[in-house]
């Protein structure tokens, strides 16, 4: 082994320790590895950043945009409308909903194709009878399937045209993944719909009025007028019992008590952290004469204000009022401003800006006029305040305020609404014009007219051009972190194949695992890609499996497309874990899911995908 071949694997080990142990980022890991590189002079300097300039990368760029005018213009709430039928049972409404979900996402991103789905798997389960996470894991697996079907349903199969194009065989073209993508999305989508969705665990109870999303914890204060002023613990519970509500904790004068003690007497100015469902608020303040912590003035957190005795079950109907109008400031806050004030559930979505920081350091109701009246998360409880929990991705926030605010906050912080749909307003003008700039985009690049990453600029340009993604909107539509990750392991994966790395691990896994045999070589290949997948991102695992797939194409001295859609399949089978991909872990929360929850449904449709992927492969690309 020459020492070039040992450091890049060296690197490549550290590179997937760090994703698998995710403490950081993936496009700061990614980065680390092509600074690594360059340092030990296996990329050259001057090509270290070539990979921003990729047509992979560019393409990938320009969907995301054009998938934001999709979402933004309510084309996929017409279609939505147009596909799913209004009263049929479980198997066709579950089949009919993968199947728009998978649909979409092999025209756009399929993380905003599941973030526009979610609203209408969560009404379905209520008519269905099914808890949420029993449509919502169904969704997402569809969605993850629809990806394989074209060529920019999914980043990892832009990068394996990428590669094959860097081979010296042009990319692949627009619907050459289609016959095996296909295939497998039918098959995965029928087994889900038919007995599937069975092995979803049931998180929550079925047949509920609204979205039951798990228990929140929600801060309240005892007003000096309230029931509860005087009463213990016990007695409170007793009150609360018929709610299916509790007490997990009291704040007296700043001192935090956890499980204290029953007959424990509840003072005036005292906050309750209560657990309770979203629906059983107005309850919780009604019954005793609370209010909600957010909505309490500074005055009457001094014990200096008092409540009207009416003003509690006021504010319980409407679940909460503004803070009296000021911020901390003085200032008049929007919720002031507005005549309505709306409750609304938001999901965090990975890569949020909102993870690892609290309320306090977003400044929330300072910047948006809002509150955050609770934040639920996997059934977890956690004793902090409120506003000094650290939010994270897959958490739901529950937030009062004017529409316009929460729509903007949402918007800001990458979160999606759940209980409601006021993000976006339709426009049917624009959502035919923005469904016509991605339909011509897909036909020029499926026709050859143009290379993608150029017809779907284009896309961009029209679409900024005629406002179907407003010019300032067009960056924010970017996931910049796959953006880095993608330019920075494209370079890592091109210092595999000029040091020789790839076909010495080819070698390795065919003469140790394969012996030999091209088709125990193309399940191999689909079988590693998809453990990779399950615990580290999908893209980054179809940059490092690429080279490795054309070496062992090389070594067997077969065709070499049959292994690169073995990694195309495989990249985008993660089914097993909610870190494999991020619609995995955008239902975490919403659906109450625990981390083992997952293989359940998860790892028989991962070996039917083999069973299918494999003949397929075999008849449109034959060895």
């Amino acid at each position: 082994m020459e020492p070039e071949q040992l450091l890049i694997l060296v690197i490549l080990a550290a590179t997937v320790g760090a994703f698998l142990w995710g403490r950081w980022r993936h496009d700061m890991v990614a980065a680390a590895a092509l600074l690594a590189c360059v340092l030990g002079g296996l990329v050259e300097p001057g090509a270290a950043f070539a990979g921003f300039g990729h047509p992979a990368v560019i393409t990938v760029a320009c969907v995301l945009v054009l998938s934001r005018g999709l979402q933004t213009s309510g084309a996929v709430d017409a279609l939505a409308r147009a596909i799913l039928p209004a009263k049929a049972g479980r198997t066709l409404s579950l089949a009919a909903l993968m199947g728009l979900g998978a649909l979409l996402s092999g025209f756009m991103n399929n993380v905003g194709a599941m973030a526009l789905l979610m609203p209408v798997a969560i009404h379905l389960s209520e008519r269905l009878g099914l808890t949420p996470g029993q449509i919502l894991m169904p969704l997402a697996f569809g969605t993850i399937l629809g990806g394989m079907t074209t060529l920019i349903g999914t980043p990892p199969n832009l990068i394996v045209s990428g590669f094959r194009a860097t081979a010296g065989q042009g990319g692949f073209g627009m619907f050459d993944f289609t016959p095996v993508g296909l295939a497998v999305a039918l098959t995965g989508i029928l087994l889900v719909a038919l007995v599937g969705w069975r092995l979803v665990p049931a998180r929550t109870q079925a047949g509920i009025e609204g979205f039951e999303s798990g228990a929140y914890i929600t801060e309240v204060r005892v007003p000096a007028d309230s029931k509860a002023a005087g009463l213990s613990l016990r007695k409170i519970e007793a009150e609360l019992v018929d709610v299916d509500a509790q007490i997990v904790g009291v704040v007296h004068k700043e001192v935090r008590l956890i499980a204290a003690n029953p007959g424990r007497k509840v003072h005036a100015g005292d906050i309750l952290m209560i657990e309770a469902e979203a629906e059983s608020l107005a309850d919780v303040l009604s019954i005793l004469g609370l209010k909600l912590e957010e909505a309490v003035t500074p005055e009457e957190a001094a014990g200096n204000g008092s409540e009207d005795a009416n003003g509690a079950r006021a504010q319980a109907g409407a679940i909460a009022t503004t803070a009296a109008g000021k911020d901390g400031d003085g200032s008049e806050t929007a919720a002031a401003k507005s005549g309505e004030i709306v409750l609304m559930e938001l999901a965090v979505l990975p890569g949020s800006p909102l993870s690892g920081r609290s309320a306090t350091d977003i400044m929330l109701r300072t910047r948006y006029g809002i509150n955050l009246l609770a934040l639920s998360r996997e059934g977890q409880r956690s004793m902090k305040r409120l506003r000094r929990i650290a939010i994270q991705s897959g958490d739901l926030l529950l937030l009062q305020g004017p529409p316009e605010s929460i729509s903007e906050f949402a918007a800001d912080a990458a979160c999606v609404p759940l209980a409601a749909r006021e993000l976006y307003i339709p426009d049917r003008r624009k959502a035919w014009e923005a469904a016509s700039i991605m339909t011509l985009s897909i036909a020029v690049a499926a026709l050859g007219l143009l290379p993608a990453a150029v017809a779907f600029a284009i896309g961009v340009l029209a679409s900024m051009a005629l406002r179907t993604v407003p010019p300032r909107a067009v960056y924010e539509a970017i996931d910049w972190p796959i953006i880095v990750l993608l330019a920075c392991l494209i370079p890592v994966a091109s210092a595999m194949e000029t040091t020789g790395t790839a076909d010495l691990i080819a070698r390795t896994l065919m003469d140790n695992v394969a012996q030999g045999h091209a088709v125990a070589g193309l399940v191999v290949i689909l079988v590693i890609t998809m453990f990779l997948s399950d615990v580290m991102n999908n893209a980054a695992t179809a940059a490092v499996m690429c080279p490795i797939a054309i070496g062992t194409a090389s070594a067997l001295g077969v065709n070499p497309d049959s292994f690169l859609m073995a990694v195309a399949i495989g990249a985008s089978c993660a089914f097993l874990t909610p870190i494999g991909h991020q619609n995995n872990t955008l239902i975490l929360g919403p659906g109450g899911f625990r981390f083992g929850d997952y293989w359940k449904l998860g790892l028989p449709l991962e070996i039917v995908v083999a069973a299918v992927a494999i003949p397929m492969l075999l008849w449109a690309w034959p060895l």
